[in-house]
């Protein structure tokens, strides 16, 4: 049966790596992939089922507009890997790599307004943008199908308060808190709706610019991740699990 899924920050990391997994299906749906940055140079944009587009997740036209080209496209999954890790890049560049670099550049000491206010923009008003922008398409998929349409969003351990004993990272701990919020109030107001708060692990992806201590590759997080996703029912709308399908408090 030909379906339609919606992919955002497909262009690297987990994001690329799941628009990969989909197109290699033996029948593999109809993948609309989202990202703010170039798409690598690869068979992806020969492959007739994939349609690349370069998008603001941050700007509600530019979201707007591809919304009203795809307004009569069901969409039966939106699977939101877009963010940023909300790092002070200043303390970056200085500490250069390695842990002590990632540590350093969320701390209360190096934290500034503008490097919070940014990762609430991306990670939790871009969540918001794209999904409500896409709802319509949802909606026309829980109308057309017999199982609900599902929204998969990569969350995060450290949006966890109850989670955090170590404290620092204030910009993605606190932007991830809401994003859970956010996506509380999803799972209330749109209840023929699926939605599922993700956290893929410490992953070897772009968000950080060096592999960090700890990290596992997109091919094993992928793994774990599309089981979970897989094995998703309607009593699973609105929780926060790890890519093993445990719950995390929040």
């Amino acid at each position: 049966m030909s379906y339609t899924i919606l992919i955002t920050g497909a262009a690297s990391g987990l994001g690329l790596a799941f628009l990969k997994h989909y197109a290699s299906l033996p029948s593999p749906p109809t993948i609309l992939a989202f990202d703010n940055q170039p798409f690598p140079r690869s068979n992806l944009s020969a492959n007739e089922k994939i349609s690349l587009y370069q998008v603001d997740i941050t700007s509600e036209a530019d979201l707007a507009y591809h919304a009203e080209q795809h307004s009569h496209v069901p969409i039966t999954l939106l699977l939101h890997c877009a963010g940023v890790r909300g790092l002070v890049q200043s303390v970056v560049e200085r500490e250069k790599k390695g842990s002590r670099a990632v540590a350093a550049a969320e701390t209360l000491q190096a934290m500034d307004q503008a490097t919070m206010l940014r990762t609430f923009e991306i990670n939790t008003w871009g969540t918001f943008n794209t999904v409500k922008a896409f709802l319509p398409n949802l909606k026309l998929a829980a109308s057309t199908k017999s199982q609900a349409p599902k929204v998969v969003i990569l969350s995060s351990r450290m949006g966890s308060i109850s989670a955090n004993t170590t404290g620092g990272g204030y910009a993605y701990r606190a932007s991830k808190a809401a994003l859970n919020a956010v996506v509380k109030s999803f799972v209330v107001d749109v209840p023929e709706v699926n939605f599922l708060m993700l956290h893929p692990g410490r992953v070897e992806t772009g968000l950080v610019e060096w592999k960090e201590e700890g990290a596992i590759s997109v091919e094993e997080s992928l793994a774990d991740c599309l089981k979970v996703m897989e094995e998703m029912e309607k009593e699973d709308s609105g929780r926060l699990v790890d890519r093993f399908g445990v719950d995390i408090p929040w």
